[in-house]
């Protein structure tokens, strides 16, 4: 099984395309953290694996860590639907 990389800028409302969001504004989340990325990855069942000590290549100095899932499907809906999987977390923690 194929696997990939998530890093948490990725998914991050707060950074631009250029600084490494892949997904549009509207599907992001502000400031995503490595724990709600793997929660979201596993409730999605894409086995994650995190990896805490790297640092995403486009900010060597800040290490944020990043999240290894199976590819079940292209890189950019699986993104998708970690952020929709994290924006319902926090709602229902929310309330």
């Amino acid at each position: 099984m194929e696997r990939i990389m998530i890093w948490p800028p990725n998914i991050d409302a707060n950074k631009s395309r250029a600084d490494g969001r892949k997904i549009s504004e509207k599907h992001a989340i502000a400031s995503p953290t490595l724990k709600e990325i793997a929660e979201a990855a596993e409730r999605l069942g894409l086995n994650p694996e995190v990896e805490r000590e790297k640092a995403y290549p486009k900010e060597w100095w800040e290490v944020s860590g990043r999240v290894i899932v199976d590819k079940v499907k292209p890189k950019s809906m699986i993104l998708k639907e970690i952020a929709a999987e994290i924006k319902k977390m926090r709602a229902s923690a929310s309330k």
